[in-house]
């Protein structure tokens, strides 16, 4: 193959990819990069040359200190035509996150990772640890699944890859619990709550289970035959939904999330009335509880009291 043309474009481009190419060779010879770079040596040489003319500008917008330049081992490109760069020119200057910064993305990569079936474990383990070296500080620790529900996504997660259904105890609020075979197919976080999606041996359909109420799980043997069916919107109607009506600020919507997208929604002077359709009337309870009063659950009766003794509850954790 021929070396290309030196034309000013590809040069440009060339120079760009020059820096982090000898940053990361160390030590290179003019032939091996001119080939790595499909050039001719005369036009690597120059490359090089032309590199310890570009740098970063002084405080006045021109060159002030050698260390403002890129520079190279001059003796070993004269001598040896090996090419070693010596001042990277503040590369290992990188600005660095905070700890609240490397905190958050922290929180969104474990996340990503704890959802079943979803991305590589080794690519996000790798960028958690690059993200934890380049804080300013030790990041602060992070938590985003509840220890009891990251058992049951584990268990989840081993089912989805094994292929074989879940077996588990399923309560529901004011429900006897039952003991149900579930083929997984999804599992989603909304506001804050965890859900498992899959079809159900019991109900012959595709069902919603809040991980908070599975328990005594494990894996059965039985192989998957319905995880590539389609599932429903995770707050779409059920036949036995309760109406649910609840009360709040304008500005406090946007905190609702997907639970308005199938609501009626009425505002008046600020304020906004939602009527929304809900598998039980305990669900809206940790919504209502952790809006810290912004949320009102108008009706029903069992609703609003639900709300209520989960938020006393959790007071009284601190007494």
């Amino acid at each position: 193959m021929s070396p290309r043309p030196a034309q000013a474009s590809a040069r440009a481009a060339l120079m760009l990819q020059l820096v982090p190419y000898l940053v990361a060779k160390e030590e290179v010879s003019i032939a091996e990069a001119a080939d790595d770079f499909d050039v001719s040596r005369e036009q690597m040489r120059a490359m090089v040359r032309q590199l310890t003319m570009i740098g970063r500008p002084g405080d006045a917008g021109y060159w002030q200190m050698p260390n403002d330049l890129f520079d190279i081992d001059w003796e070993l490109l004269d001598e040896q035509d090996t090419i070693v760069i010596t001042n990277t020119v503040a590369l290992e200057r990188a600005p660095k996150l905070t700890a609240r910064e490397a905190a958050a993305l922290l929180a969104g990569l474990q996340l990503a990772r704890s959802l079943p079936g979803v991305g590589s474990s080794d690519v996000v383990a790798g960028l958690l640890a690059k993200l934890s070296k380049g804080a300013a500080s030790a990041p602060a620790e992070v938590i985003v699944v509840p220890p009891r529900v990251d058992a049951v996504r584990v268990a989840v997660d081993e089912a989805l890859r094994s292929g074989v259904a879940l077996s588990f105890t399923y309560k529901a609020p004011d429900a006897e619990a039952t003991t149900r075979t579930v083929d997984p197919v999804k599992v989603h976080i909304a506001n804050g709550e965890w859900y498992l999606q899959g079809w159900c041996h019991l109900r012959q359909a595709m069902r919603t289970f809040h991980l908070d109420r599975v328990s005594d799980l494990e894996l059965t043997d039985i192989p998957i035959t319905h995880g590539d069916d389609s599932v429903p919107a995770l707050f779409s109607p059920g036949e036995n939904d309760i109406e649910i009506r609840v009360r709040f600020a304008d500005d406090v919507a946007p905190l609702l999330g997907d639970y308005l997208d199938r609501a009626i929604v009425e505002s008046s002077g600020g304020i906004t009335t939602a009527t929304l359709q809900v598998a039980d009337e305990h669900s809206l309870k940790r919504l209502a509880a952790r809006r810290g009063g912004a949320v009102e659950i108008l009706s029903p009766p069992a609703a609003r009291a639900a709300a209520a003794a989960w938020a006393e509850a959790g007071l009284a954790q601190y007494h």
